[in-house]
């Protein structure tokens, strides 16, 4: 299966209420992880776009569900970071509501591509997610991001002890993928799995 090339990328809509979502015509993959993980960082990779997505060291910088139309055929949904973002208790209840809401009714949303930093085991956070994603029958691809940053003497160890966290979800070390936006390691592959999903 061929990458494809890239033709039209563009931020079309950013929702803070459920009601500015667009219609559900056309298939969706959204884009989640924790805050400051590598999100934008790696759908810029994966247009082959430097700053279609803004990029922050500053956690929380994704503060609404952010639409951008792929070659007119598909959404990217880039989600608002979840963890440490320095946002207000009440402005982090409202993310959690519209993003939780979407993720579980949004009709055409064929996969969810979670990310995860392979340096640090999944916490509270993650666990509820994964525990929602298979209650919704959601398709998840797990993807280790920053993978340029974890020595390949390392990734075995790493790999096996996420998935062991993650064990009661039927999580296996054979389903996440290792991506780098520094090396561009995972992107064909990921571009793959992301096909299977689109149709």
């Amino acid at each position: 299966m061929d990458i494809p090339i890239i033709t039209s990328a563009e931020l079309t809509v950013s929702v803070h209420r459920r009601g500015q979502l667009p219609p559900a015509q056309l298939p969706e993959v959204a884009f989640l992880g924790r805050s400051n993980v590598g999100k934008s960082s790696l759908i810029n990779t994966l247009l082959a776009r430097k700053k279609l997505v803004r990029t922050s060291s500053r956690p929380g910088c994704t503060q609404a569900l952010n639409f951008f139309l792929i070659n007119g055929q598909w959404y990217f949904v880039d989600l608002p970071g979840y963890g440490y973002a320095k946002v207000s208790r009440e402005t982090k209840a409202r993310w959690g509501e519209l993003i939780l809401g979407y993720l579980e009714k949004r009709p055409n949303l064929t996969a969810l591509v979670f990310l995860q930093d392979p340096r640090r085991l999944p916490g509270a956070e993650e666990l509820f997610l994964w525990e929602k994603f298979m209650s919704w029958g959601r398709r998840v691809i797990p993807v280790l991001t920053k993978a340029d940053k974890v020595k390949r003497g390392e990734r075995g160890k790493r790999l096996k002890e996420i998935a062991a966290a993650l064990a009661p979800f039927q999580v296996t070390p054979d389903q996440f993928l290792w991506f780098s936006a520094a090396t561009g390691e995972g992107r064909e592959e990921l571009w793959r799995r992301l096909l299977e999903c689109l149709g």
